[in-house]
């Protein structure tokens, strides 16, 4: 993985050195909290409902071990135990003191880490296939482009200022894991028919208040112009995107309002004063970025079955079929550790935790780790022989919950309990849907299901993109959820389309179920809750849901943060 050369190094100690510098000044008063503002949201620092909150960047969701135990100290020394796993392929502390802040900082940056631009209107963290260099149907490895995005947008003096904020996904296998419709800007791998490596550029997607999937604007974009095109891309966003409305300056605003073949015709213009200017990239370049990402020192391995000699164990069966990814290496396979065990918040790791997956990426997988944007964490390369003893040891720690990609498999955002933003809180329906179908023959049953829950319109839990939605909204200052049904993420992107009428928290378990019926009802020989939604549309889920008043049951865990 990237490790800092000296220029990386420098520019974190002065940031550090600066950032230092605000905080004493902020504590002593000769700056105020609306002078302080924009500095610390320029290193991460949110002020939540209860304290700060720190972001913590992790490129395109790579970890390293030390990089995975320092988040376990950070946890322990200056939090309350856990941190949480984000859709951004971060991590978030919810309990900070602000004093304490630049010591975190600097920790961070003895193992090569920060919490740059994970906040403010710039180019965000770019996020990838948490499967990246592994993955059996990948086309090219997106790593390298990912870390030079990194490296070209970190400080760069025309876009930190922007509009509003940015976010950039790349994918690199034929199977989109990175939902890059859903982004300002996502670039798909592909080669042309003379086999050459470029880019499907998209631009414009987003979810937020206005959700819009993102349009095509160049069907292939040789590799060497990726910073070109984007420059010019972000040019055009910087000069006219809006800045009197927040609500509508999010590039997708503008592309719209132009239209796709406007907004092209402008990148276009742009690109051609741009194209051959000296952020062209070169073979040489490439090269130098991509000698970070060699593959580890696999052994020849044969392929072999891991439930052999372990037939009898059914929670060793259901763990394989559900969290076990293929590798592109024979005698590989990628393990997903879950971190949706039912009780425990979605994407929440404790300290003991942390430092285990630590130890486990060590002993089994080249010292290194992946968080995914459905807020789980991945084992790239372990060897199918070990895979029983793995399990064996994640069992013991709440790590082996064998649900992905099933009802309980969750993406869900810190809601109302901790977000300033959030009109209702998103962790107790999670909660109480998590313990209603917390039955794995029955969420096998019901079979491959993505429900996805925001506290806000902001959508960082990404409702928009769920098979079911569930959106927080504020009706007469008490918490209600709004409920879709047909979103997708991957290669048929979606936008989920309203049911009805918001329901109260206490109402959201037999919601679910009553829309669980119908597709069990209607659904056809393999076919998926979203296939059933979109074939069927909203109507008869609507007439289900709506026929009888629902009784409202218990709702578990709303204390769980008092």
């Amino acid at each position: 993985m990237y490790r800092y050369d000296q220029y990386d190094h420098l520019i974190v100690r002065e940031r550090i050195a600066q950032y230092r510098d605000q905080v004493q000044r902020r504590l002593s008063d000769e700056l105020s909290e609306n002078e302080f503002l924009p500095l610390r949201l320029q290193n991460g620092l949110y002020m939540q409902r209860h304290a700060y909150m720190l972001r913590i960047a992790v490129p395109y969701g790579l970890l390293a071990s030390k990089q995975m135990r320092m988040f376990g100290h950070i946890a322990r020394k200056y939090d309350r135990g856990y941190g949480h796993f984000t859709t951004r392929q971060n991590i978030q502390f919810n309990w900070i003191e602000l004093e304490q802040t630049p010591d975190i900082l600097t920790e961070l940056a003895s193992v090569e880490m920060h919490a740059i631009q994970t906040s403010g209107n710039c180019i965000r963290n770019t996020t990838s296939d948490p499967f990246a260099g592994v993955a059996f149907d990948e086309i090219i490895d997106p790593r390298p482009f990912a870390e030079i995005l990194r490296q070209w947008s970190t400080f760069h003096p025309e876009f930190i200022a922007l509009p509003r904020k940015f976010k950039v996904a790349i994918n690199g296998a034929e199977k989109d894991r990175a939902a890059i419709a859903v982004h300002d800007i996502g670039l798909t791998m592909v080669r042309n028919e003379a086999g050459e490596v470029g880019f499907k550029f998209m631009a414009g997607g987003g979810m937020g208040r206005t959700p819009i999937l993102g349009s095509v604007i160049r069907d292939f974009l040789p590799w060497q112009h990726m910073l070109t095109y984007t420059e010019a891309v972000m040019r055009v966003y910087n000069l006219y995107g809006r800045r009197d409305n927040k609500y509508k300056a999010r590039i997708k605003i503008l592309l719209k309002a132009l239209g796709v073949e406007e907004f092209t015709r402008q990148v276009e213009a742009e690109w051609a004063d741009l194209k051959d200017n000296e952020e062209t990239l070169t073979a040489e370049e490439l090269a130098r970025v991509s000698a970070y990402f060699t593959a580890p020192a696999y052994a020849s391995l044969p392929d072999v079955d891991p439930a052999a000699g372990h037939e009898d164990s059914k929670p060793f069966a259901n763990w394989l079929a559900r969290n076990i990814h293929p590798h592109k290496m024979p005698g590989y396979a990628s393990v997903i550790l879950s971190l949706k065990k039912t009780g425990v918040p979605p994407g929440d790791a404790t300290a003991e935790q942390m430092d285990f997956m630590a130890d486990l990426a060590d002993r089994y997988s080249f010292g290194e780790l992946r968080v995914t944007h459905e807020q789980n964490i991945v084992l790239a390369d372990v060897e199918q022989s070990r895979l029983f003893a793995l399990w064996t040891e994640i069992k013991a720690r709440g790590l082996a919950t064998p649900n992905i990609g099933l009802l309980t498999d969750m993406i869900c955002c810190p809601g109302g309990d901790f977000c300033s933003l959030a009109n209702a809180k998103s962790l107790p329906i999670a909660a109480a849907i998590a313990e209603r179908f917390d039955n794995l023959d029955f969420q096998h049953d019901i079979g491959e299901i993505e429900l996805n829950i925001s506290g806000c319109i902001n959508a960082c839990g990404h409702h928009h993109v769920g098979s079911i939605g569930v959106l927080g909204v504020d009706k007469d200052g008490a918490e209600w959820y709004q409920v879709s049904i047909g979103g997708a993420q991957g290669n048929a992107p979606a936008i989920g389309k309203i049911i009805g009428p918001s329901f109260s928290a206490l109402q959201m378990p037999e919601v679910i179920d009553r829309l669980l019926q119908v597709y069990v009802r209607n659904r056809i020989e393999g076919e998926h809750f979203v296939d059933t939604a979109q074939r069927l549309g909203i109507a008869p889920f609507k007439e289900h849901v709506y026929a009888t008043p629902i009784v409202a049951g218990n709702l578990v865990g709303e204390d769980h943060y008092a």
